[in-house]
């Protein structure tokens, strides 16, 4: 056993100074002063106490691109961000479309893994968007969601017959809306006035919410559990605010990047990712979307790359960042310290929000009786990200150098220290 001394603890909306006693399966106690002599005692520094924050949209590249992240180095870095448990995405290589595949797969996660890793199976067989994969197999070995992510299912009746098998199955599929129509070649950004200025093919918004507003008709054919990932466009709020109205069973995830950035703050490739940063406009509606509830969690498409692929052309460089270890700094700075969020709000639709809409059982909640994944946060220490020192092996962000408050302490994951400060 082990006992948080001189923790603060979010209750109502604010922070009280609590004691917490915990084991490697679950807390065992919250009160305002706890003596347990036979309990290993953390001095917890008067940190914020929160539960381990949960992330449905990483990428860890393992198998098949160990060169731009590894299993060990992805969920280290989510351990340094405040993060327990993840769900990865299954654009690996080979892809997990089947048990055999799944099975190696998950052993590699139990090997090598420091936080809780939820693995996803591909919708399609090797995201061809061809032929449906056995999900009833994938199902009886724990998995619990479906994905095609990086690439839209494009063919109308390949995702409605996925959709009904995984009713069927009463799992989830996990959406990548593109409708590859609306997509030419060497886009890389927001179809917008930027493109234009600087001669750049973009991405217009209906590449995303032209297939959003497709899937969500086939959800209300089919019954179908579905969550819409990376949601950047305004069209795409409103269409899932619409569908969430009609009693279907539907969710969208925003990412820290789309909810702080737009088209006029890219740079370079490190601001290249898909979807795009499209306009202000489009980003506060995604701020509006989580505090209405048309969008659901926020999750951050941890997308690692070597610095030569980034250090392409814009055209040629690959979509996507890395945000495990930034984002919860940057959201607190940016948007609870400036009254746009509370903390507690923060905080459900990092944690709680997530285990409640994928299933995950006491998790997500400081609660007694409900798992010992915790992390420490220092709310008040400034600090500026440095790429250079992330644990990931992805450098690829476009918030280096930018200051932040909020800095991850500690981090717990079934009652053992994974993560602390200053020791790797």
């Amino acid at each position: 056993m082990k006992l948080l001394k001189h923790v603060k603890v979010l209750e109502n909306g604010s922070l009280t100074e609590k004691d917490v006693l915990f084991d490697e399966k679950q807390i065992l106690s919250i009160e305002k002063q706890i003596d347990c002599p036979q309990a290993e005692v953390i001095d917890g520094k008067g940190y914020a106490l929160l539960p381990g924050l949960i992330d449905v949209h990483v990428h860890l590249r393992e198998p098949g691109n160990e060169y731009k992240e590894t299993i060990a180095t992805g969920t280290m870095a989510a351990a340094a961000g405040g993060f327990t448990t993840i769900m990865a995405m299954p654009n690996v290589i080979p892809y997990p479309d089947d048990t055999e595949v799944m099975k190696q797969y998950m052993e590699k996660i139990r090997r090598d893994a420091r936080v809780h890793v939820i693995p996803y199976a591909t919708i399609t067989k090797g995201e061809q968007g061809c032929q449906v994969v056995d999900m009833a197999a994938l199902k009886e070995m724990g998995i619990c969601a479906f994905s095609d992510d990086g690439v839209g299912v494009q063919n109308d009746e390949v995702m409605k017959e996925a959709m009904m098998k995984s009713h069927e199955l009463n799992t989830m599929i996990v959406a990548h809306t593109e409708d590859m129509n609306y997509r030419k070649a060497k886009a890389c950004v927001h179809d917008g006035s930027e493109a234009r200025d600087r001669h750049w093919v973009g991405i217009p918004s209906e590449c995303e919410w032209k297939q959003l507003e497709r899937d969500l008709k086939l959800v209300e054919e089919t019954g179908a559990h579905y969550h819409c990932c990376h949601v950047s466009a305004k069209e795409s709020v409103a269409l899932l605010e619409q569908y969430r109205q009609k009693g279907c069973d539907v969710s969208g995830e925003v990412t820290a990047h789309h909810l702080l950035l737009n088209e006029r703050d890219v740079v370079g490739p490190n601001w290249k990712m898909n979807p795009p940063l499209r306009e202000e406009e489009d980003r506060l509606a995604l701020i509006e979307g989580l505090k209405s509830g048309a969008l659901t969690l926020i999750a951050n498409d941890h997308a690692p790359h070597s610095e030569e692929e980034k250090q392409r052309e814009m055209d040629k460089a690959p979509f996507g960042i890395v945000s495990l270890e930034s984002a919860f700094s940057l959201l607190y700075s940016r948007l609870v310290k400036s009254g746009v969020f509370t903390l507690q709000q923060l905080v459900y639709w990092m944690s709680e929000a997530p285990a409640k809409r994928f299933g995950m059982q006491r998790k997500g909640v400081l609660k007694e009786g409900y798992a010992s994944d915790m992390i420490l946060v220092d709310l008040d220490e400034e600090y500026i990200i440095n790429r250079h020192r992330f644990l990931s092996k992805g450098k690829n962000t476009p918030f280096h150098g930018w200051r932040v408050q909020g800095r991850v302490k500690m981090t717990i994951v079934d009652g053992t220290i994974v993560y602390e400060e200053g020791i790797e």
